[in-house]
């Protein structure tokens, strides 16, 4: 046979192949794109520190945790009424604070935030205040009190710092958010009591994204609030349940450089990721 004639044939059974298996590799192509994809892997555990005590790296009811870009852990150690740092595999580094309400002692410390300069804010729900440290402990400044007026606070609870320097407030007891300057001047608030969109129960966790959007864990509500930098509402998720999506107390917050938000679902005993 003419070998131009023997390749009219073998192509066109080529093909009929490649119709009938439904994949397009075996005509060189790419594989079919509705191919289920191959699920994640779990998390490795890698480390683990600390243990009960007073001492250098041992804890009483630690709280809130925040990285540096350089991987260095700064933990708000709250019944030890202080905070200590490690290096990203755990080795002590050094602390501050002592029980007290003098500048840079603290009264139940309960959530840590860090600035694009490294300096650290701690909340205290016991003198219902923010301080502010360098990142080796020395004290800069703080703000705060115990009341209901602007720049007051009852039981603050989450941090977070913007991409400006301003410092946002999860104003527990108070239910709302706070909103100042690093050095602790007032600019915003937003939010009361209730269920509604912009209302809070119980704020507890606060973060912000790249673009300074707000995230808020509204605990009793079961739900995450999205607001503008300005306290403008967005949107909501979340619902009182044990399935995906819902939540039983929602406590922590953070979002990552890709936008995804992380939830700490405490009594459902998870964490959630959208």
């Amino acid at each position: 046979m003419n070998p131009s004639h023997r390749s009219q044939f073998v192509m066109p059974s080529l093909l009929l192949a490649c119709i009938a298996s439904f994949s397009l590799s075996a005509c060189g192509g790419s594989k079919n794109p509705a191919a289920p994809a191959t699920a994640p892997k779990p998390p490795v555990f890698a480390l683990k520190w600390g243990s009960e005590g007073s001492g250098d790296g041992q804890f009483q009811t630690p709280t809130g945790v925040v990285v540096d870009g350089s991987g260095n852990v700064y933990v708000a150690d709250q019944l030890n009424n202080r905070i200590q740092t490690f290096t990203s595999m755990g080795t002590y580094v050094t602390q501050w604070g002592t029980p007290g309400t003098g500048n840079g002692q603290f009264n139940s410390p309960h959530f840590v935030a860090l600035d694009g300069s490294g300096n650290v804010y701690v909340t205290e729900f016991g003198n219902d205040r923010v301080q502010k440290f360098t990142s080796t402990g020395t004290y800069l400044t703080q703000w705060g009190a115990s009341g209901t007026g602007e720049g007051q606070f009852s039981h603050p609870a989450g941090v977070a710092v913007d991409g400006s320097g301003n410092v946002y407030v999860a104003d527990g007891l108070n239910r709302r958010i706070q909103k100042f300057t690093d050095t602790g001047t007032f600019l915003t608030q937003w939010g009361v009591a209730g269920t509604s969109n912009g209302q809070f129960v119980s704020p507890t966790g606060v973060a912000v994204d790249a673009s300074g959007n707000v995230y808020v864990a509204d605990g009793s509500n079961n739900r995450i609030q999205e607001f503008s930098s300005a306290g403008t509402y967005l949107r909501q998720w979340g619902a009182t349940g044990t399935a995906f999506g819902q939540f039983s107390n929602p406590v922590g917050v953070a979002v990552d450089a890709s936008g995804n938000v992380y939830v700490t679902d405490s009594n459902n005993n998870r964490i959630q990721k959208f």
